[in-house]
Order: structure tokens, then C-alpha cells, then sequence
């Protein structure tokens, strides 16, 4: 509306620019999936840096390959990441049968897993007096959590609630908050649960033959935030990892058909948000034609969201000796590193895996020949030049289009910047003015990587376009209530194979 001039004197108006810049989204923020001695359980944490992945998950142990894969992710030029911890299979843990109802009301797991030795328990009592600033519930009673180490009481929760839309939700009050013990409610989503039982209930390693990996826990739920599935809240990830399915499945606390299926569920996962490329792990002490076989009747991925690497790298472990470790986390930092010295159009590899002391398996370049086809990315030791990454192809084999990873993330790149950057868009009037506007600002947006070498094209107009006028956007279209813009981009492709033609001359020639 037009500012009313009624009084003499000088206005100054503020004028909307012209354009509304595209930003480009990150390319580098990893998820990782796995099993640490403590911290929070089965919700995506953000970590910046090594140190506060100690702080918060413990370091490296060698029953785990998190830490490990944490590590090689920050060592490799990781920047910033998710931890996922799965409740492990080996903590401590004890389950609190509820007043009513056969399931248990609450599962305390240890922190850190070495609390067995300390005498952990969990003891639930009635509440300690009342609170007028919460009015009483007979549906909902209150208690009291006390945990106690080596016979002391080392914590306490009082006037505790099973009401999840209570501030005094047991879960809200002690989770984040005790330095000992971590509670799991299995009854559900409901909004209000049965109380526990009265009682004290000593934390305790599972016996052997009851180590199971619960592979609900690694699938997830996308409503409570845990596993894969939560994953789908936090839309800044670009790259998945869960190294620790291979330690699972060492362990056998989860049969190779289950490892194959959480493997799969990564990959449904990833392109199920399309904006994210999953690395898996192939299992440790295949040979390149074991694992040929495994990649093409086991595995059977077809999917531009999954990359595969072979062999597993041997690293320091925190006994002073080498141990093999999955090299997804290292190959995300690599990943990383590669945008943030190159950029997201660069392929990933032929790069130094910083960390790396030898493989567990060395491959030929004839051996190699067989397993590149099929999108198994090979890492290979080049003597004086180090242990490099020597592949670059996705999984996918029936779209050719798609067997590059840098063509794959630099498409994620774009469409994932330019979402974010056009929300300005919707509700606004469906005209020409509108369509040009688009038009302006995703081109200018393309200029970027245009400039940067990530598109191929002796000119603008051979690297990319954009389409948004009335032949995308006809009478009908607009009438349902949609504006179409059509954009195409011609991506640079790596030189995987650089030939040398060399012939002889004739004498005199």
C-alpha cells in the first residue's frame, strides 16, 4: 500500500532488492549410527570436533568401530556430524517392571559400560513431598529415582512423573542429566504410562547368550527421533554412515541376512530424502572376488545414494597395535575435505586416507578391473604415494547417468540450495513477474558453479538453463495452483580413465 503524503517534509522508503540470492546448502555434515561407552542413547547429537566427541561418547574402544570411524572422519577433514549411539549390546542394563501390565515400565542402561564394576543400581521410591507449582495427578503419580554406586546414593530425581506432557517426565529429568545411568521407555509413545514398580534393580551385563543387537533400535522411528528413520529430522545431513552394523555382526549379535537389511534400510533411507548418500561397509576378510560375489548376490543395491568401499584400512588401535577397522568414517572426511578444497563437483578420490597404516587386502589393477563396474570402490596402497582412494562410482548400475558420486552430490547440492532459497515463492501472485523472478535468481545462482569449473560448457548457455515462463506454466497448471521451472545443467565428469595415444613415426616422417 502507498504511504500517505499529507504533511510537508522529506520521506525516505526502503525499496525490496531486486533479487533474492540463493545460498548453497552444506555438503559435508555426516550422520554416523554405532555403539559408544557412553553419552546419550538413539538420538541424533551434533559434534564439532574430536574433543567433544570424547566428551560426550568416550573415546575409542576396540569392541566398537564408532570412534574409530569419528575419528578418521575429523582426521580426514570432517567437520561436523551427527552420533547416533544405539544402546549398546554390551552395557549394563536393567528393565523396571511397571505397576500394571506385563511390558516394563522403564530400561536403565549404564553410561559408560565399565559402571558394572562400580554396583550400579536404580531405585524407585514414592515422592518426596509436594510441589504446588505442579498440581497432583491420581492418573500420573509421582516418584522418586535415586541411583546409587557401590552402595551409595550418588543421585536423585525426585517428584518424577510417566506423564510425557508433565516438565517432570522421568525421561526429560533424568536423561541428559545423570552421569550414570540412561532410561529407555519401551511401553510406547502413549502420553501417559503406567508408574514403575517400587524397588531397587541393580544394573547388570547381559550374559552371553543373550547379547542381541535390536535392530528396531538401528531402524529407528522417525516420532521419537532414534535410529535411521530419525535421521529425517535433521535435514542438513548429506552423508551416512553406521560402521558398527560390521562389529554387530562380528560379535554375531545379528545374522548376515539382518546386517544386509540394515544396510538397505540406510539406502531406502537416503533416497527416500534424496538430498544424502549412504557409504557402506563390505565384511572384514573378503578377497576381491568374495567380495564380487557378495556386492552382486548379497548386497544387490542398485542406487544412485550408495556408495560401497573395499578393502578395510589397518589403524592404531588404543592398545598400541593395528587393528582393521570399516572405512566409511574415514571416506566421509575424505568426502569433506574434497568440498572444502575443491568443491562438491569434485570426485572424491585419488586423496591420501590420512590415518591409514596399511589394508587388510591388496588389490591389483586387474582385480580392480573387475570389481569398478560394479560400483566397489577400491582403496589401494601406491607405495612412496601412500594409501589412496582409487574409485569414485555410486551404486548404481541401470542409470548410467548416476555412477559418479560428485555428480550425485552436486545434484543434491543444487536442489536441496535452491529449496531453501525460493520458500520466498509460495503464496506469492502466479504471474509473469513471478516466473522471472525465478528465473533471475536461480540462474544467478548457477553462475556460481559455472564460474568454479562444476558445470561443462565453453559458455553459460551450454552448461545450464532455465526454464519459467508460459510454456511451463500453462492456464491449467496455474489454476492448480503450481509454478513449474525447469532447469537443466550439464555436470563435469571425472577423468577416470586418461589415455596417452602414442604412435611411431616413420623415418623422415
Amino acid at each position: 500500500m502507498a504511504p500517505s503524503y499529507l504533511t510537508p517534509g522529506v520521506y525516505v522508503e526502503e525499496l525490496p532488492s531486486a533479487g533474492r540470492p540463493i545460498e548453497g546448502v552444506g555438503t559435508s555434515v555426516a550422520a554416523f549410527i554405532g555403539f559408544a561407552e557412553m553419552g546419550p542413547r538413539n538420538k541424533p547429537v551434533l559434534v564439532t570436533n574430536w574433543s567433544q566427541f570424547q566428551q560426550k561418547f568416550g573415546g575409542i574402544r576396540k569392541e566398537y568401530y564408532l570412534g574409530h570411524a569419528v575419528y578418521g572422519y575429523f582426521n580426514n577433514g570432517g567437520g561436523v556430524c551427527y552420533i547416533v549411539n544405539v544402546a549398546s549390546p554390551l552395557a549394563p542394563r536393567v528393565q523396571v517392571p511397571a505397576a500394571e501390565g506385563d511390558k516394563p515400565a522403564l530400561e536403565a542402561y549404564a553410561i559408560k559400560d565399565g559402571l558394572a564394576a562400580a554396583s550400579v543400581s536404580v531405585d524407585i521410591g514414592p515422592a518426596k513431598g509436594g510441589d504446588d507449582n505442579l498440581p497432583a495427578d491420581p492418573a500420573a503419580p509421582m516418584f522418586t529415582v535415586s541411583v546409587k554406586a557401590g552402595g551409595k546414593a550418588v543421585e536423585s530425581f525426585a517428584n518424577v512423573t510417566m506423564n510425557r506432557e508433565s516438565p517432570r517426565f522421568v525421561e526429560t529429568v533424568v536423561n541428559g542429566t545423570s552421569t550414570y545411568v540412561w532410561l529407555d521407555i519401551p511401553m510406547g509413545k502413549a502420553p501417559l504410562l503406567p508408574a514403575p514398580t517400587e524397588g531397587s534393580y541393580a544394573l547388570a551385563a547381559p550374559a552371553a547368550g543373550d547379547l542381541r543387537l535390536d535392530t528396531t533400535q538401528v531402524q529407528g522411528d522417525l516420532r521419537s527421533r532414534s535410529g535411521i528413520a530419525g535421521l529425517e529430522a535433521v535435514e542438513n545431513v548429506t552423508i551416512v554412515c553406521a560402521p558398527d552394523l560390521m562389529s554387530a555382526y562380528q560379535r554375531g549379535l545379528i545374522e548376515e541376512e539382518a546386517l544386509i537389511a540394515l544396510q538397505k534400510a540406510m539406502v531406502d533411507h537416503c533416497e527416500l530424502m534424496r538430498n544424502r548418500v549412504c557409504i557402506i561397509d563390505s565384511p572384514l576378510g573378503l578377497d576381491p572376488q568374495e567380495v564380487k560375489e557378495w556386492r552382486e548376490q548379497k548386497l544387490m543395491v542398485d542406487s544412485p545414494f550408495a556408495t560401497l568401499y573395499y578393502p578395510w584400512i589397518r589403524v592404531l588401535g588404543p592398545d598400541g597395535k593395528l587393528m582393521s577397522v570399516p572405512p566409511s568414517g574415514h571416506m566421509a572426511g575424505i568426502w569433506a575435505r574434497t568440498d572444502t578444497e575443491r568443491g562438491v563437483h569434485k570426485a572424491p578420490a585419488n586423496e591420501v586416507v590420512r590415518g591409514a597404516v596399511e589394508l587388510t587386502q591388496d588389490i591389483t589393477a586387474g582385480e580392480q578391473g573387475t570389481l569398478n563396474p560394479i560400483g566397489v570402490n577400491c582403496i589401494r596402497a601406491f607405495g612412496a604415494m601412500g594409501i589412496r582412494v582409487w574409485g569414485a562410482r555410486t551404486l548404481a548400475i541401470t542409470d548410467a547417468s548416476w555412477k559418479y558420486i560428485n555428480v550425485r552430490r552436486f545434484f543434491n547440492y543444487v536442489e536441496a540450495s535452491i529449496k531453501g532459497g525460493t520458500n520466498w515463492a509460495v503464496f506469492e501472485p502466479n504471474d509473469f513477474g513471478l516466473w522471472q523472478r525465478l528465473k533471475r535468481d536461480i540462474t544467478q545462482f548457477l553462475m556460481g558453479p559455472y564460474r568454479n569449473g562444476a558445470l561443462f560448457g565453453a559458455t553459460q548457455d551450454q552448461a545450464f538453463y532455465v526454464k519459467c515462463d508460459a510454456e511451463t506454466n500453462p492456464p491449467d497448471q496455474i489454476d492448480a495452483g503450481m509454478v513449474v521451472c525447469e532447469i537443466g545443467m550439464c555436470p563435469v565428469k571425472p577423468a577416470e580413465f586418461v589415455v596417452f595415444r602414442v604412435q611411431q613415426l616413420a623415418t623422415g616422417g
